[in-house]
């Protein structure tokens, strides 16, 4: 092998960990802002449809470039302003010890040089593209021969714009708005429930809410294959195409259940113990974080259970039969377990009664309606 292979290869490892992070911790702030969070919802959406429109996993995983971008300039743009930091931090201790110091106002003039200068080398490397390479090398000599010139300058502002058109924030946030309106019709048994048992009222009220949950139950066996649908050919009404759905679970009947186990059961399930306490409202990206790091996988899963359901045959046979009743009789078992911690989410959730319509497997990647 080449030595430029060997260092190629660790290299693109890093490069493609550091981009997936980035693209992760871009969708959980996304995730913790109030009607912004449609945009991350639609980009989970568009992994799975387009998974199921045949597309590889580096395909169904667009702007992976563009998160690594945001995500290395955040990091630079810490570290510059260590300096920075670290020159104020001292400047007040000198005013604490000494008020009105020279020592005082030369850290303080320190701090503002130093924050200038941070200043025009992150403007520099972004004028020269942003990549790893432009914040490495600043390029002196090309800086004191282009930098003063207009022409240096000029293209930013429209770079900038065609940096954050290709972002597709548009396209996300109007799929992840029709995504979300009819997964809540898929929901209206849930809303039923929190009316039955918002007085803790038995008798007729629990009857009416066992009916909404085995009717909430019958919809999950079918919510998240409908959404990978739906993203796939980008029609609202692929929502309500159960049909299709029963059709293609025929074909792949063992992936489909794979795929509901990860959706329904691993995913989602440990992130209800993220549920129990509030999250200050500062700091709700970081349980996001962990939502969107478990839930991508689910759509990944579901992506590829009807990828592989549209590519085969309907299949015939007594194997291919046998199969399908077996997976139908496991399948509700596996909604079962996954309502079971519903349920009981009810009591231990912050939010309380309100889970049932914040179900993260299927709708937002996010523990609570808000933060404290």
């Amino acid at each position: 092998m080449p030595a430029n292979a060997i260092v190629r290869i660790p290299f693109s490892i890093a490069r493609g960990i550091f981009s997936f992070t980035s693209l992760v911790a871009l969708l959980a702030v996304l995730s913790a802002i109030p009607i912004v969070q449609l945009i991350a919802f639609g980009y989970l959406l568009n992994v799975a449809g387009s998974l199921a429109s045949g597309n590889q996993l580096r395909g169904a995983l667009p702007q992976l470039a563009q998160a690594r971008q945001i995500g290395l300039a955040v990091v630079v743009v810490m570290i510059a302003a260590l300096p920075t930091q670290l020159l104020a931090h001292w400047e007040s201790v000198a005013s604490v010890i000494d008020p009105g110091s020279s020592q005082a106002a030369a850290l303080r003039s320190l701090a503002l040089g130093a924050s200038l200068l941070a200043m025009v080398y992150l403007l520099w490397a972004w004028a020269r593209g942003g990549q790893l390479k432009h914040y490495l090398l600043p390029e002196p000599r090309r800086f004191l021969r282009e930098g003063w010139r207009w022409s240096t300058w000029r293209s930013l502002p429209d770079r900038l714009w065609e940096f954050t058109a290709s972002l597709e924030l548009r396209r996300y946030f109007w799929l992840g708005l029709r995504g979300a309106v009819g997964t809540i019709v898929w929901l209206i048994p849930a809303f039923i429930i929190i009316a039955a048992f918002r007085n803790g009222e038995t008798g007729l009220a629990g009857l009416v809410g066992f009916l909404s949950l085995v009717l909430l139950g019958i919809g999950l066996l079918y919510v998240p294959m409908l959404q990978a649908h739906f993203a796939a050919e980008n029609r609202f009404g692929a929502l309500f195409e159960v049909r299709t759905i029963r059709r293609l679970f025929r074909r792949a009947p063992w992936a489909w259940l794979l795929a509901m186990i990860v959706a329904l059961i691993l995913t989602p399930i440990p992130l209800y113990l993220l549920k129990i306490e509030a999250t200050p409202q500062e700091v709700m990206w970081l349980p996001c974080l962990v939502f969107v790091a478990f839930i991508l996988p689910a759509r990944i899963a579901t992506g590829l259970a009807v990828r592989r359901a549209r590519r085969k045959d309907d299949p015939t046979g007594t194997w291919a039969r046998l199969s399908r009743w077996i997976v139908r009789l496991m399948m509700p078992a596996v909604v079962g377990i996954y309502l079971v911690f519903v349920y009981v989410s009810q009591y231990t959730s912050w939010d309380g009664l309100a889970t049932w319509v914040q179900q993260h497997a299927i709708l937002i990647p996010v523990p609570f309606l808000s933060g404290v």
